[in-house]
């Protein structure tokens, strides 16, 4: 359990900026990380008073606020919707409702889990980070930043016409996942996301003509694993995520072709 010796509920993001430059200091989300350590924060940063807790739609894209939380993603009417369900899809396996009532999206996506479902559908969407000092800034290229004090705002993703697929593989319904995967396709190209390989989500991009063959598809899954790092723990083996990893992708490649509305 962690201990706090000052709250503070942040009336700007300057404020919250200006405190978070401490490493004894923390921004808070749904705590759900946090209070599983041992760790003594000098001040803890709430940012629940200034208004980042909505998802707004225009013609281009949706903006996510960081105190957003999973289940506001899962239940977003407009959001699945527009994504062909991924978030709903990508979401439902993690714990429960309460959990994803607590879980916010600045906290999911700041941390960069491996094991994380959200990361692994966002990375193959056409997404951004918004942070406050470090302006608008692809989310491929954030996940890989060191951490640091700047404070994620939003999420943003524009809609660029992509159609998005995923699943995952756990050993049981609620569990992490053994491995994650997501892909997209916007005409020729496609996106590829392989998460929890245990590490964070990768994205690949490979082209197919008008003319292509299975063994295309094939060919570029294959090349795909072989330039992705996997590993061994206590949930699977590298060779067997190299193995699921194949059966995944092909499998969001096929709903993608086939035009499915992935339903529960």
């Amino acid at each position: 359990m962690f201990t706090i010796d000052k709250y503070v509920v942040a009336e700007s993001l300057e404020e919250a900026y200006e405190l978070n430059k401490s490493r004894r200091n923390a921004i808070i989300g749904g705590m759900l990380w946090l209070r599983m350590g041992r760790k003594k924060i000098r001040t803890a940063i709430d940012l629940s008073a200034l208004n980042l807790n909505k998802i707004d739609e225009d013609d281009e894209s949706f903006k996510i606020g960081c105190m957003c939380t999973l289940r506001d993603l899962e239940t977003h009417e407009n959001l699945n919707k527009s994504f062909n369900n991924i978030f709903h899809k990508s979401l439902k396996h993690i714990v429960g409702v309460q959990m994803r009532n607590l879980a916010t999206i600045g906290g999911s996506i700041y941390s960069r889990f491996g094991f994380s479902d959200i990361l692994t559908a966002l990375l193959s969407l056409d997404s951004y980070a918004e942070l406050f000092k470090g302006g608008i800034i692809p989310l491929n290229e954030y996940v890989n930043m060191p951490l640091d004090n700047d404070i994620l705002m939003k999420i943003i993703i524009n809609k660029d016409g992509r159609m998005p697929a995923c699943n995952s593989h756990r050993i049981s319904a609620t569990d992490f996942p053994v491995l994650t995967c997501a892909v997209s396709n916007k005409e020729n190209e496609w996106f590829v996301v392989v998460g929890a390989r245990p590490m964070k989500g990768k994205l690949s991009t490979f082209n197919l003509n008008n003319n292509y063959e299975k063994d295309d598809i094939d060919n570029a899954v294959l090349n795909i694993i072989d330039n992705i790092s996997f590993g061994t723990n206590i949930r699977g083996s590298k060779e067997y995520r190299q193995i699921l990893a194949d059966a995944l992708i092909k499998r969001n490649i096929d709903e993608i072709l086939n035009g499915g509305y992935y339903a529960d």
